[in-house]
Protein backbone atom coordinates (compact mmCIF):
# COMPACT_ATOMS: atom_id res chain seq x y z
CA UNK A 1 0.00 0.00 0.00
CA UNK A 2 1.44 3.30 -0.63
CA UNK A 3 1.24 5.73 2.07
CA UNK A 4 2.89 9.17 3.22
CA UNK A 5 2.88 9.71 6.90
CA UNK A 6 3.10 13.22 8.18
CA UNK A 7 4.24 15.15 11.20
CA UNK A 8 3.69 18.01 12.91
CA UNK A 9 1.85 19.61 9.89
CA UNK A 10 -1.12 21.97 9.76
CA UNK A 11 -4.22 21.08 8.60
CA UNK A 12 -4.27 23.07 5.40
CA UNK A 13 -1.05 21.69 3.85
CA UNK A 14 -2.53 18.37 5.02
CA UNK A 15 -5.70 18.75 2.85
CA UNK A 16 -3.42 20.30 0.06
CA UNK A 17 -1.39 16.37 0.60
CA UNK A 18 -4.45 14.75 0.53
CA UNK A 19 -6.01 16.01 -2.59
CA UNK A 20 -3.21 15.84 -4.90
CA UNK A 21 -2.05 11.94 -3.45
CA UNK A 22 -5.95 10.72 -4.26
CA UNK A 23 -5.44 11.57 -7.56
CA UNK A 24 -2.35 9.31 -6.85
CA UNK A 25 -4.05 6.55 -5.45
CA UNK A 26 -1.42 7.19 -2.14
CA UNK A 27 -3.04 7.25 1.28
CA UNK A 28 -2.04 10.13 3.13
CA UNK A 29 -1.94 9.21 7.34
CA UNK A 30 -2.13 12.11 9.86
CA UNK A 31 0.39 11.03 12.85
CA UNK A 32 -0.53 12.54 16.28
CA UNK A 33 2.20 13.64 19.12
CA UNK A 34 0.59 10.72 21.05
CA UNK A 35 1.98 8.22 18.87
CA UNK A 36 5.52 9.10 18.60
CA UNK A 37 6.61 6.48 20.69
CA UNK A 38 5.84 3.89 17.92
CA UNK A 39 7.96 2.54 15.60
CA UNK A 40 7.56 3.35 11.82
CA UNK A 41 6.59 0.19 10.82
CA UNK A 42 3.60 -0.08 12.91
CA UNK A 43 2.71 3.59 12.21
CA UNK A 44 3.04 2.23 7.97
CA UNK A 45 0.79 -0.84 8.99
CA UNK A 46 3.63 -2.89 7.45
CA UNK A 47 2.78 -6.33 9.08
CA UNK A 48 5.08 -7.56 11.89
CA UNK A 49 4.54 -4.54 14.23
CA UNK A 50 2.55 -4.25 17.34
CA UNK A 51 1.74 -1.02 18.62
CA UNK A 52 3.78 -0.32 21.70
CA UNK A 53 2.15 0.11 25.55
CA UNK A 54 3.83 3.27 25.98
CA UNK A 55 1.98 6.90 25.08
CA UNK A 56 4.72 9.42 24.08
CA UNK A 57 4.08 11.98 26.34
CA UNK A 58 7.11 14.46 24.82
CA UNK A 59 7.00 17.71 23.02
CA UNK A 60 5.88 18.20 19.38
CA UNK A 61 8.92 17.46 17.04
CA UNK A 62 9.95 20.79 16.02
CA UNK A 63 8.93 21.44 12.06
CA UNK A 64 7.14 19.02 10.09
CA UNK A 65 8.08 15.55 8.44
CA UNK A 66 7.04 13.09 5.37
CA UNK A 67 7.77 9.68 5.39
CA UNK A 68 6.89 7.36 2.49
CA UNK A 69 6.22 3.99 2.64
CA UNK A 70 5.53 1.87 -0.15
CA UNK A 71 6.19 4.01 -2.92
CA UNK A 72 9.34 2.86 -5.44
CA UNK A 73 11.46 5.90 -6.44
CA UNK A 74 8.94 6.22 -9.28
CA UNK A 75 6.19 6.81 -7.53
CA UNK A 76 8.56 9.55 -5.52
CA UNK A 77 9.86 10.85 -8.09
CA UNK A 78 6.10 11.19 -9.67
CA UNK A 79 4.80 12.78 -5.91
CA UNK A 80 7.50 15.30 -6.14
CA UNK A 81 6.42 16.84 -9.40
CA UNK A 82 3.14 16.84 -8.47
CA UNK A 83 3.61 18.19 -5.25
CA UNK A 84 5.88 21.05 -7.35
CA UNK A 85 3.46 21.73 -9.43
CA UNK A 86 0.10 22.09 -6.86
CA UNK A 87 2.44 25.06 -4.98
CA UNK A 88 2.14 23.29 -1.78
CA UNK A 89 5.04 24.72 0.49
CA UNK A 90 8.53 22.78 0.78
CA UNK A 91 8.74 20.09 3.19
CA UNK A 92 12.62 20.52 4.40
CA UNK A 93 12.79 16.30 6.06
CA UNK A 94 11.68 14.02 3.94
CA UNK A 95 12.01 10.48 4.25
CA UNK A 96 11.76 6.41 3.07
CA UNK A 97 10.82 3.81 5.43
CA UNK A 98 13.72 1.48 4.65
CA UNK A 99 14.87 -2.07 6.56
CA UNK A 100 17.33 0.43 8.12
CA UNK A 101 14.98 2.90 9.79
CA UNK A 102 11.87 1.18 9.98
CA UNK A 103 12.22 0.00 13.74
CA UNK A 104 12.94 3.53 14.32
CA UNK A 105 10.27 5.97 16.60
CA UNK A 106 9.45 9.45 14.40
CA UNK A 107 11.59 11.10 16.89
CA UNK A 108 14.82 9.52 15.98
CA UNK A 109 13.95 9.83 12.46
CA UNK A 110 13.42 13.19 12.87
CA UNK A 111 17.24 13.82 14.77
CA UNK A 112 18.46 11.85 11.99
CA UNK A 113 17.64 14.13 9.63
CA UNK A 114 18.27 17.16 11.02
CA UNK A 115 21.44 15.96 11.18
CA UNK A 116 21.43 15.49 7.68
CA UNK A 117 19.72 18.42 6.48
CA UNK A 118 21.51 20.80 8.53
CA UNK A 119 25.11 19.36 7.35
CA UNK A 120 23.82 19.97 3.97
CA UNK A 121 23.52 23.68 4.31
Amino acid sequence: MKKILLFNMNIFKQNQLRTMCNKLGIEVVSISKNLYNQKLGFLADISGFKKEPKTYTGAELPSEMLVFSGLNSDDIDTFLAEFKKAGIAPVNLKAVITMYNISWTPKSLYDELLKEHLSMK
